[in-house]
């Protein structure tokens, strides 16, 4: 217990020290997930609204593929975003691999299902009677959609939480795609995995405490917006 306790107090007097390394680490998992989030709402929400919305043929496929990426391994995403981003991938002239930018597709790929099945859910479980209201008054297409996701707006923005809890934990893209470069792409989970193995236990303890904080706050907000969606 004396050994965890000491862990703790180093942690803490890393944090309120302002030591660069663990703030740099804090800033590229703030700046690679503020990315991934931005390109996974953009897609996500008008994704999810279609999906929800719209009736089309393979519907139900496309409900079940989205389904699967849900439960996507990170690693697996990494592989195929380091596959396209490598020297001699597809898109290897375009100097993304081991950067924040790179890492962020990677992130958005791992949010985007979740985006897009949360919102679709959202959609699908709002007052059939809203979009013929909607019809009635002369609404046109993109005037039922912004006012279609206004309503569920509560639960899009849940979506958005559960999939920024996702993304801000996960391992395998950032060290895959994002290659652990300290002061550079060294995120809060990778630092971690690093300072550990390394025996530097008091720095993973200082940012694991960052990432519980995140997930708290988190889930403090998801709490609160279930809270307002049921209301």
């Amino acid at each position: 217990m004396e050994y965890l306790l000491q862990g703790f107090l180093q942690g803490f007097r890393l944090l309120f020290s302002g030591d660069p390394e663990a703030y740099s680490a804090i800033w590229a998992t703030v700046y690679a997930s503020t990315l991934s989030m931005t390109c996974s709402m953009a897609l996500g929400v008008p994704l999810g609204f279609l999906l929800g919305y719209k009736k089309f043929p393979g519907k139900k496929v496309v409900r079940t593929i989205v389904d699967t990426l849900l439960s996507f391994p990170t690693v697996v995403i990494g592989l195929v975003v380091y596959a396209f981003l490598t020297r001699n991938g597809p898109l290897g002239g375009t100097g993304l691999l081991f950067t924040i930018p790179g890492m962020a597709i990677g992130q958005a790929l791992l949010g985007l299902p979740i985006i897009v099945a949360m919102t679709a859910n959202a959609v699908e479980s709002l007052d059939k009677r809203l979009p013929m209201t909607l019809i009635t008054l002369g609404a046109t297409p993109t005037q039922m959609m912004w006012a279609t996701v206004l309503e569920a707006r509560y639960s899009i923005m849940l979506a958005a939480m559960a999939a920024y809890g996702r993304i801000v934990s996960e391992v395998g893209i950032s060290m895959m795609v994002g290659g652990n470069i300290k002061w550079h792409t060294r995120t809060i989970t990778t630092a971690i995995a690093l300072e550990t193995g390394k025996g530097e236990f008091a720095v993973g303890i200082a940012l694991g405490m960052v990432l519980l904080t995140v997930a708290l706050l988190v889930n403090i907000g998801a709490v609160g917006l279930k809270k307002r969606a049921v209301q």
